[in-house]
Order: C-alpha cells, then structure tokens, then sequence
C-alpha cells in the first residue's frame, strides 16, 4: 500500500498480516493487511478494536461464530466490522482474536471475545463504518484494505 514503510513493506513481502492506524480528521483509519482475503478481513477486525482498547494480556471468555452471506468485498468488509461495533455496543464484547475462511457461498468468522470490562479502554469507542474512501482487494503481497471509523 501506498505509504508502507520500509519494515512494514518487508514484512508484507513476507507474507506476514498486520494492521494499522492513520490519521485522519476526527475519525479513525485503519489499513489492514494479509496474504489472503480472509486474514486481511481478520486484521482489520483486530486493528479496530485496538483503535480503542489495549488486548494486551487479555484472554478470551467466550467463542462466538458467525455467518455472513457472501456479497462483494467491500460488503463483506463493512457488514464484519459493524457486527463488531454492535457486539461492543449491545453485549459489550470486544474480539481479543478472529479467525475467517470462506465457507459455502459467504464467509465463516470465529471471534474470540473478552467482555469489554476486561480491556483497557485506550479511545473512543467506535460508532460505525464509514463508505467513504472503504476499500478492500487483491495486491501485490496478497490483499489489503482500508476503512475509516467513526468514533
């Protein structure tokens, strides 16, 4: 992506996932990537919620799975990280790991979950995704993506 630095490119070359998060007015961005789309859709679930809470030492409580139906990336993309913002805001869960596979015509996710008492709140808690300037796809080191926050 655009901007990598010379580590973060290395490690991509590598074929090492990750995430990260830019600067952007008022908001939050997060750039994830991975070697397939599945881990790239994981680490962006990761680089949300550690826009906002430190995982660090955290273990799961809990294992949910969830389904979503197959549609474009973007969809895909945007729909997982709004079911994330909902389990945050309704159960009050926070994904301390993700694990994603294509399963049937949609895309199976594991989230293991922490209650959010249990985390160390570092920033605003998202509110939602934004459309704007949300993109996800294949890439020279596998796929990658970006999505801007509300928060």
């Amino acid at each position: 992506m655009v901007g990598d630095t010379g580590d973060e490119l290395l490690a991509r070359r590598q074929g090492t996932a990750g995430h990260r998060t830019v600067p952007h007015t008022a908001d939050v961005g997060i750039e994830a990537w991975g070697p397939s789309r599945e881990r790239c859709l994981a680490e962006a679930v990761l680089g949300l919620v550690e826009c906002f809470a430190d995982l660090s030492g955290v273990r799961p409580t809990a294992v949910e799975r969830l389904e979503l139906a197959e549609g474009s990336d973007e969809e895909l993309l945007a729909t997982l990280l709004d079911e994330v913002v909902y389990r945050l805001e309704v159960r009050g869960e926070v994904p301390v790991d993700v694990e994603a596979e294509a399963v049937g015509d949609g895309l199976g996710i594991r989230l293991a979950v922490a209650g959010l008492d249990t985390v160390e709140v570092t920033g605003a808690p998202p509110k939602g995704v934004s459309w704007h300037r949300l993109h996800i796809g294949p890439d020279p080191y596998g796929w990658s993506c970006g999505v801007t926050v509300d928060v």
